[in-house]
């Protein structure tokens, strides 16, 4: 089991990072940066809610290096990580590149730098290294923590005359059935357009159906795709699908932002989202007010499994192996990871960072409740796996919910995947 520390999280913005000069460039392009300008790739570049962040961390880079330029040019999120790829095999492109943890960044390692010489200072400061290391070696900075807390309309609960979300799946369904009865909200709003939805559903139901060991081998890479406990989990996929709790047309709906979009609304009453960027606590509470957003922990499946909420790192920076300096360019990473410059997020942008010097004391009700629970949290599943494996999953999850597939056929296909990497 991968060690975690505890920590005191803060509220910060992740996702969005910016700043005031480049378009966008493809890796065909002069992206790279020279002796004097270092050039940063992300995907969220002109958002509003992270222009202090930006400032900040420019500002602090500007001490240790004031005639070094930094450029952050906005790629696509659809687009990112072919535009990356193509970087990667081209050997040119940007300096310093933003990163999910995961899947995305261990399948990219060979091509960047190890950062574990430059940043030592950071260890204790900041969580979430994990998500970010392959063979032993961070290859990123961690900026903010990532996981999948199970959000709830309070209002819709008390409409319908329950207090709270029932804490096993019959009667949580059952409870479902009551909401839509009396509110016509379904009971999870879904988008799986994209096929992100069944990450978000195995890694928030599965310390609900796991034994804690079972939980622990899966993160240790020793997955048993046969087990009934993990077939358990694909059969609860397929089931939102066919007995009708998931929002019209799942398939067909993008998770960003049109799922978080009918949670907002009062079309469903739960909604799997996350602790940072966007569809997450401040997202909601602009909605439905603080006093109306709940978290839940996963009803239990299996009396033997230990509920828990899975997170890891969000997001992160990495640097390239071709920039020119990468001493340099480490030191911009650490920059971004700054706690001054993290601080300048604090409630604007709603992220869970991955500092943990920050107080989240003027936190509302629900990320109260989330960093409460980061402390017993698990690494998500879908992290351990292959981002080759994820996206497998993402497309036959599509199948299992339009009854074009088999449970059976799913899971020996991400078994024969997740075999070969």
């Amino acid at each position: 089991m991968k060690q975690r520390t505890l920590w005191s999280a803060v509220l910060v913005a992740g996702l969005a990072f910016t700043a005031g000069c480049g378009s966008a460039s493809g890796p065909g392009s002069s992206a790279g940066g020279t002796s004097d300008k270092l050039v940063v790739w992300d995907w969220k570049s002109g958002d509003a809610k992270a222009a202090a962040y930006v400032e900040k961390a420019k500002a602090d880079f500007a001490k240790k290096h004031p005639g070094v330029r930094v450029e952050f040019v906005a790629q696509p999120f659809d687009q990112y990580y072919t535009l990356l790829g193509a970087a990667v095999q081209a050997g040119q492109g940007p300096d310093v590149v933003l990163f999910n943890g995961g899947g995305q960044i261990r399948d990219r390692s060979d091509a960047l730098t190890p950062l574990d010489s430059y940043v030592s200072d950071d260890r204790k400061r900041l969580a979430g290294w994990d998500a970010f290391t392959e063979d032993g070696k961070a290859y990123a900075e961690p900026v903010t923590l990532q996981g999948h807390p199970i959000y709830y309309n309070k209002d819709l609960y008390q409409k319908a005359g329950l207090d709270s979300p029932a804490k096993n799946w019959d009667d949580f369904v059952r409870d479902c059935g009551v909401v839509t009865q009396k509110t016509g909200a379904k009971c999870f709003a879904l988008g799986n357009k994209e096929g992100i939805g069944i990450q978000f559903f195995l890694s928030a139901m599965g310390s609900a159906v796991l034994t804690p060991q079972e939980y622990d081998d899966w993160i240790a890479g020793r997955r048993n795709w046969s087990s009934p406990d993990v077939k358990k989990i694909f059969e609860l996929w397929k089931q939102t699908g066919d007995s009708g709790l998931n929002t019209d047309g799942a398939n067909s709906t993008a998770m960003f932002n049109d799922a978080f979009a009918a949670f907002n609304s009062g079309k469903a009453a739960n909604v799997i989202g996350l602790m940072s960027d966007v569809g997450h606590w401040k997202d909601f509470a602009e909605f439905l007010t603080p006093e109306k957003v709940g978290v839940m922990p996963a009803p239990v499946v299996n009396p033997a499994a230990k509920p828990s909420l899975a997170y890891d790192g969000g997001i992160g920076y990495a640097v390239t192996k071709w920039t020119k300096d990468q001493k340099v360019a480490a030191d911009l990473v650490r920059s971004l990871t700054s706690t001054e410059a993290l601080k300048a997020f604090y409630l604007d942008g709603g992220a869970i960072a991955a500092d943990t010097t920050i107080d989240t004391s003027a936190g509302g009700p629900a990320v109260k409740t989330i960093v409460s629970e980061v402390k017993s949290g698990k690494p998500a599943l879908h992290v351990a796996l292959s981002s080759k494996t994820v996206d497998l999953m993402g497309r036959l999850s599509q199948q299992l919910l339009s009854g074009s597939t088999t449970v059976d056929d799913v899971l020996q296909q991400l078994a024969a995947s997740d075999k070969t990497g």
